[in-house]
């Protein structure tokens, strides 16, 4: 996928945005379209839709970024990348599902576009505001990429893992970014939300659910996830999946009355 000139990442799994609503899946800080293993090909064979994933630029086998990244990076990518993807792919009808940093991205989009193509928005360990337990955890994966094995185990899935790792993690222990906080903007979503957490995410406490409940003026679910970290999708799979499909289904039927 071309955007801007730039090569964009991009799969797609099942039918086209002419045959069924497409689900949109926004990764992780660290992530790309291989990090989200089976998720989408399970996705979309579980709900008929058709599954768009893309790397963002600075990820995967996307073109490079140059660092260092902006601290509204997650505002940018929601406002000025988002769009042109889902103009670039054609999309008809969809739904955002966002893990971790693409849950932000999903719900700040959601929040300031009004966009008649998403119906719903999924957000799987999203962060609202910055915690303590984020930031310290943040550092801990510093120290195991710096001094372990996890810049080896990222360069298999990114095709500059310094530029994909750093780009992420040091906008995160930037002060500045202690000032991070997108409840205003999820206060303004007008499309069902289904909000999911690990019972044991390292990287936020299930406040960061409550702080939802509280700001989200739509309809909203909200679900711990027992067994699961930072990614329910992939650790408690069952159990995340028995929570999204009724609601992406419930969604799809609510936008075709």
């Amino acid at each position: 996928m071309i955007i801007d000139g730039r090569e964009l990442e991009a799969r797609w799994w099942g039918p086209g945005p002419d045959q069924a609503a497409t689900l949109v899946l926004l990764h992780e800080g660290l992530g790309s379209v291989a990090l989200w293993r089976d998720f989408p090909e399970v996705l979309a064979a579980a709900t008929g839709c058709g599954v768009l994933a893309y790397s963002r630029f600075g990820y995967g086998a996307s073109d490079p970024v140059t660092l260092p990244r902006p601290m509204s990076y997650m505002h940018d990518e929601a406002l000025e990348v988002l769009p042109r993807v889902l103009d670039a792919a054609g999309l008809r009808r969809a739904a955002l599902i966002g893990h971790s940093d693409g849950g932000s991205i999903a719900a700040i989009y959601a929040g300031a576009v009004r966009d008649p193509r998403v119906v719903g928005v999924v957000m799987l360990a999203a962060h609202f505001f910055v915690e303590d337990l984020n930031i310290a955890s943040i550092r801990g994966i510093k120290e195991t990429y710096e001094h372990g094995d996890l810049r080896v185990r990222l360069a298999r899935y990114h095709r500059d893992v310094d530029v994909a790792f750093r780009g992420w993690n040091d906008a995160w222990l930037d002060f500045r970014f202690r000032e991070f906080d997108i409840t205003a903007q999820v206060a303004q979503i007008q499309v069902p939300v289904l909000a999911l957490q690990g019972a044991d995410d390292p990287y936020g406490s299930d406040e960061q659910l409550r702080v939802l409940e509280r700001a989200v003026r739509c309809s909203i679910e909200t679900r711990l996830i027992d067994d699961a970290r930072h990614s329910p999708h992939l650790e408690a799979r069952e159990a995340t999946m028995q929570a999204i499909v009724p609601f992406i289904r419930s969604v799809l039927m609510e936008a075709t009355v």
